[in-house]
Parts: structure tokens; C-alpha cells; sequence
């Protein structure tokens, strides 16, 4: 049986990049796409593995995870900032993951932080926030994973940050 967070992301995308329309939620999905709410990422990849978009959400910002996973795939496929948008050729040759996130907690203890267990959001006061993704490849250590959200918010070296910790349910197109 395939899964219906991936089956929802690929035939957004598919739907808006031929069509330049959202498509309406299917019937048939899951009471838990309807009903929960989360904060969501929907990654892209080529075959080979090579990212091709990933836009995601910290917190909901919709009424249920289908939506959220709608608008965000919609962002993946044509707004990722690192990226042109996907054209129909590429669509043959993607793959898909959705990340449905848990509330996130503040930790002040770095021991705590594994980049393979847990995602990250690095913050300062003034509202920049960088997140990064549990698990991803090639991020080996917790120095490596504040790095790269340091970055990604435009945080400098000695600036005093917080972090939050959060996991993931990833669903994965093999």
C-alpha cells in the first residue's frame, strides 16, 4: 500500500507544476491527515539523491497536516530558494519525504543534541531561526548541525542562541 503522505505530496506537485492549480484534498485520506495538526517539511530529491527543494513549516500554520503538506510541497516544488522551480520533464525522476514534526522543546544542555535523533532550531532573540532536518546525510555531529542553522539563519559565530530539539515521522519513498 502506498503511503497517502507521499502519494498527497507527489500528486500536488504533479497537479500544479502541469496545471498551475492546487488540487482538493483527496477523499479517501487518513483520519490523522485531517484531524492532527504539525508542523511539516516536504523534501524533493532527484534519484540519485541530490536534494531539489525542501520548504517546510516549525509549527502548523494550517487546520490539518493534508494541508500543510499541500501548501508546503507546492513551496518545495516552485519557491526552494536554492532552486529554479521544478518543470514538468524533472517530475519522472523525483522522489519524495514528508516530515511530520512533534512540538519542539527548548534544551539548554548540548550533550542532549544528536543530529540523527533529533532535528534543531537554533534561534536568537531578535527572531532569526535556522532548522535542520534530523538525520540527514553527511551531518555527523551536534557542532555540525548548529553550524549549518547558524547559517541558514544568518547567525554569526559568538552570537548567543537557543536551541530546540524536536523528532521526526518521516514517511520515505525507498
Amino acid at each position: 500500500m502506498k503511503d497517502p503522505y507521499i502519494v498527497l505530496a507527489r500528486k500536488t506537485i504533479e497537479k500544479y507544476i502541469k496545471t498551475g492549480q492546487k488540487p482538493r484534498l483527496p477523499a479517501n485520506l487518513p483520519e490523522e491527515l485531517l484531524k492532527k495538526r504539525a508542523g511539516v517539511f516536504v523534501s524533493i530529491h532527484k534519484k540519485a539523491g541530490e536534494l531539489r527543494g525542501c520548504i517546510g513549516t516549525f509549527a502548523p500554520t494550517k487546520e490539518n497536516i493534508a494541508k500543510e503538506i499541500i501548501y508546503n510541497s507546492i513551496a518545495a516544488a516552485t519557491q526552494d530558494p536554492r532552486f529554479p522551480p521544478i518543470t514538468k520533464k524533472e517530475l519522472p525522476t523525483l522522489t519524495y519525504s514528508v516530515d511530520i514534526l512533534s512540538a519542539s522543546k527548548t534544551v539548554s544542555n548540548r550533550k542532549i543534541l544528536d543530529p540523527k535523533k533529533y532535528g534543531l532550531i537554533v534561534s536568537t532573540a531578535d527572531g532569526r531561526r535556522g532548522l535542520l532536518l534530523p538525520d540527514i546525510p553527511g551531518v555527523e555531529t551536534a557542532k555540525e548541525q548548529i553550524e549549518i542553522c547558524k547559517r541558514k539563519a544568518g547567525i554569526f559565530p559568538g552570537e548567543k542562541v537557543t536551541f530546540q530539539i524536536f523528532t521526526v515521522a518521516r514517511h520515505a519513498e525507498k
